[in-house]
């Protein structure tokens, strides 16, 4: 097992503000103890490329990019929305942020390593196709999928996306694309309250109250994400890793912990061995105190790079 770790040191020039929750720590936070342990050594260190315009624009049309750029200051924020700014180093960073995912994408495709994680910022799952929302410019994951898709091997594809917050905008991009299954765990009702009662045979919602703890996350993706990833059979698996349904997250009230991202990212390396030859991408998404966060990305890369639990196997899960 190989993990690529993918990161750039200008994701950090993305500031949207000196008390905002997303801010430049988070990666600080990390690298440092990423680096600090044992899977320091067993990770490959990568730094990011930047999309081109062709690749984010199979996700959103040129007008929109077009005014993302026109907005961003030359000093000081600009606001998209009352939540998400910009400073004079956001579209770089943003064009990073999507160009770590279409590497990691092509990276594991021509076997270079077996799955990828992408530290990156600004995340971008709440980005709909022609509106930036929720910290959201560009949407990297659903720019890592459409990159995918151009492969002759790649059919069928998984997200699956465990922040607190819904995907949004990664729906928004798929609804209509049978060949992408999204599956989503999050608090309801919660921010941003789009499309969490879509109904569509390849969108798996599955809401949770405020307080859920660990064990009734493992009920919803045992009940809700196992029988259709079964059934999509998936030939690739991107992730949409948000951290913040931590229980220590300052922003959402759900009660997870390392054990449980542990567990789910056993379920996801169990079903890209059965049906993706291991193809795995992960991404960012929310996280924001920083020592939980560092630790939970800790518990989900070990997991990537080859540290297995029978604890969280499918067939374990399916016992359960």
């Amino acid at each position: 097992m190989t993990t690529a770790f993918i990161t750039h040191g200008d994701y950090l020039k993305h500031v949207m503000g000196a008390d905002h929750p997303e801010c430049p720590e988070r990666l600080g936070a990390i690298t440092q103890y990423l680096a600090s342990t044992e899977l320091g050594d067993r990770i490959k260190w990568m730094a990011a490329q930047t999309a081109s315009d062709e690749q984010i624009e199979r996700v959103h049309p040129a007008e929109y990019i077009c005014w993302l750029d026109s907005l961003q200051p030359e000093r000081g924020l600009a606001y998209a929305d009352a939540d998400t700014a910009l400073n004079p180093h956001t579209m770089h960073a943003a064009r990073l942020a999507a160009g770590a995912v279409t590497m990691a994408t092509d990276m594991v495709l021509d076997h270079q390593v077996t799955n990828a994680f992408c530290a990156v910022r600004p995340p971008g799952h709440h980005a709909e196709t022609s509106t930036a929302m929720g910290f959201c410019f560009f949407n990297n994951i659903a720019v890592g999928v459409e990159h995918a898709l151009t492969r002759e091997e790649i059919k069928r594809v998984a997200i699956l996306d465990f922040d607190v917050h819904h995907c949004n905008g990664t729906i928004d991009s798929f609804k209509n694309r049978p060949e992408v299954l999204v599956c989503s765990t999050f608090q309801h009702p919660f921010y941003p309250l789009r499309y969490y009662d879509i109904q569509r045979p390849n969108i798996i919602n599955s809401p949770l109250r405020a307080g859920t703890k660990g064990s009734e996350f493992r009920l919803a993706i045992k009940r809700d994400w196992l029988p259709a990833l079964h059934k999509h059979q998936p030939q690739m698996i991107f992730v949409s890793a948000g951290f913040d349904a931590h229980k220590d997250d300052p922003l959402g009230q759900l009660l997870l912990d390392e054990s449980d991202y542990r567990w789910v990212t056993n379920i996801i390396t169990d079903t890209a061995a059965c049906y993706a030859e291991n193809r795995i991408v992960s991404t960012l998404e929310g996280g924001y105190n920083l020592l939980a966060l560092a630790h939970s990305v800790h518990a989900h890369i070990d997991v990537l790079a080859g540290k297995t639990s029978d604890t969280g196997s499918i067939q374990q899960a399916e016992k359960e």
